[in-house]
């Protein structure tokens, strides 16, 4: 990773998360405790950035001896900012002890309050200075010049298949527990490929479409600066906007992009 810190002469951030379980389950990679190896796993990254002697490690999943990595960063003593992609309680403490950012998937306004208030009291535990963790969001946006032309798209079973990867504690919130079971987390444990299109479509119907809404960003132009501004006001310094507009109404390629580009230049000013 320092590599590309050079090419991109000392703009790179890492974002890292424990993993996603489709991308690791199928192919036979070891994946058990996996907030636990991801812990571990930043600790030897800052150990091999941080020494420029042979580093020694004897972890719980991984083991080094002689491990040297040969390479400083852009610019000497700094190295790329570690922002960690946290959405659960435990994950959001060790983003408050070792993160420098803080980048969840889409995640509505109060679980983003409280996943923030969480990483704050953490650092503060730590005796790290809280305003120095950067706070971002990743998220889908679906655009319309009509309000409820999103609303329209977020009730497709397109729309709703993205939300299957959602913790169980936002299904709980609207009375429901996850199509898969009450504590499913779809983001460690949904495997596309296990499920045939019968149990998909009746899984599909069992997610609100209220769910949708509120967590996913949508509406017009205007509507979305709004809602990121809500953000803006509870602590989010960045955020990282994914057009998904087109995987719900193919028609509207064009139309959503010229949407984004409102957005994008009202944030650049």
């Amino acid at each position: 990773f320092l590599t590309l810190d050079h090419l991109s002469k000392g703009r790179v951030i890492l974002g890292i998360g424990a993993g996603e379980g489709e991308n690791v389950t199928p192919y036979g990679i070891k994946w058990n405790k996996p907030a636990s190896r991801l812990e571990e796993a930043i600790n030897i990254i800052k150990l091999l950035w941080e020494n420029d002697e042979k580093v020694d490690f004897d972890g719980k999943f991984w083991k080094l001896k002689d491990a040297v990595l040969g390479l400083e960063p852009y610019e000497k003593g700094k190295y790329p900012p570690i922002w960690i992609g946290a959405h659960r309680p435990k994950m959001l403490e060790m983003t408050g002890r070792l993160g420098d950012g803080w980048l969840p998937s889409w995640m509505d306004l109060d679980f983003y309050r409280e996943g923030l208030g969480i990483i704050r009291d953490s650092a503060k535990r730590a005796g790290r200075d809280p305003d120095e963790i950067t706070p971002a969001l990743y998220t889908y946006v679906f655009l319309d010049e009509d309000h409820e032309e999103c609303h329209r798209m977020l009730g497709t079973p397109m729309a709703k298949n993205f939300a299957l990867i959602t913790p169980p504690e936002v299904f709980k919130r609207y009375g429901v527990q996850h199509p898969f079971g009450e504590n499913y987390y779809g983001l460690l444990e949904f495997i596309p490929t296990r499920y045939d299109r019968k149990t998909m479509l009746e899984a599909l119907e069992k997610v609100p479409t209220k769910l949708c809404e509120d967590n996913f960003l949508h509406g017009t132009p205007d509507e979305i600066i709004g809602k990121i501004e809500k953000y803006t006001k509870i602590g989010l310094k960045h955020v990282v906007i994914n057009n998904m507009t087109f995987f719900l109404d193919i028609r509207k390629i064009k139309s959503s992009f010229k949407c984004m580009k409102k957005i994008l230049t009202y944030f650049k000013g």
